[in-house]
């Protein structure tokens, strides 16, 4: 099969790429679309050093193979961590933490830049007929921005920023506006805040607002230098949640975390279920963020149009 590989940091396109053959509790699904996103940029940036596979976990699909029958010729979209059901970590808190887990395009796991790819069965979630493959194709990211709202109780009358208007967070900034929270979306260019303040939301840059503006910070940038107006503008006794995952180490001091005593939350992965009930809903914005769309055949000029500034979703059609 067609697929696209990344090795050392190195993309290459395969055309005779194995087709996976599906273990025992796994689904073969035909990739119908996928999205690229800032993970994968910075696997190529070296973030996952020794990941050596087939890249991508954003994806549609369908299901070609599979020990349920009742599964086969479904729409899909599929969570991206694949515990090992054997330990406590799998069995209490779920695959995400698993020590021995598998993430995939991420690690240890080959992904979906293919035409085929092999997922278990329990990962999978059906995608109803009346959201297309190019609204589904979010549910991944989606689901991250949900995230948030499962760890933290964010009081409606919290004065919110989101920071880093891309590809996640303007799905963080579209989730915490429907909840009724107060958000300011920041970016580093006016122009890259045009699209949400088209949507009623407050923008601006971060040297917009003096230090200690906000209660609540997202920073959604993938680098240290958002993660460092972030801190700048967090209130003391205030929230932080960090998205942002980014090849390389950060040199941002960190002392007002502990001087103001800042709350600091990591957010990762998060539920698949109810990102595929908004995305049923006509109140989420998803096709603006598509950028562009290219053939899995010119992958790698997909991957140098995802990777230029400005630039929001694109995505991959095997």
């Amino acid at each position: 099969m067609l697929a696209l590989l990344c090795s050392s940091g190195r993309l290459t396109l395969q055309r005779d790429y194995p087709q996976p053959s599906p273990q025992a509790g796994d689904a073969l699904v035909r990739v119908t679309l996928a999205g690229i996103c800032a993970t994968d940029l910075e696997i190529v940036k070296g973030y996952v050093p020794d990941f050596s596979g087939v890249l991508g976990h954003e994806f549609v699909g369908v299901v070609v193979e599979a020990a349920d029958p009742s599964w086969v010729g479904r729409r899909v979209v599929g969570s991206i961590n694949i515990g090992c059901q054997a330990c406590d970590t799998c069995y209490q808190n779920g695959p995400e933490h698993c020590p021995n887990r598998r993430v995939l395009g991420i690690h240890h796991q080959d992904g979906v830049f293919a035409e085929y790819v092999a997922v278990p069965l329990r990962n999978l979630h059906r995608v109803s007929d009346d959201i297309p493959d190019e609204r589904a194709v979010f549910t991944e990211p989606l689901s991250a921005a949900l995230r948030i709202r499962e760890q933290l109780a964010i009081r409606p009358s919290a004065k919110t920023a989101v920071i880093g208007p891309g590809r996640l967070g303007l799905l963080v900034a579209q989730v915490l506006h429907l909840a009724g929270e107060e958000i300011t979306l920041l970016g580093r260019r006016r122009d890259s805040l045009a699209l949400p303040a088209s949507w009623g939301m407050s923008t601006g840059l971060p040297t917009d607002f003096p230090a200690n503006s906000f209660d609540f910070v997202v920073e959604a940038t993938g680098n240290d230098a958002g993660l460092a107006e972030a801190l700048r503008l967090v209130r003391p006794l205030g929230n932080l949640v960090l998205k942002s995952t980014f090849a390389g180490s950060s040199q941002v001091d960190l002392t007002k975390i502990v001087v103001a005593e800042i709350t600091v939350t990591g957010s990762r992965c998060g539920p698949f279920a109810p990102a595929l009930r908004l995305l049923a809903g006509e109140t989420l914005h998803t096709k603006p963020l598509i950028t562009a769309e290219y053939p899995l055949a010119e992958a790698e000029a997909a991957f140098a149009r995802a990777a230029q500034p400005g630039v929001l979703k694109v995505l991959l059609r095997p």
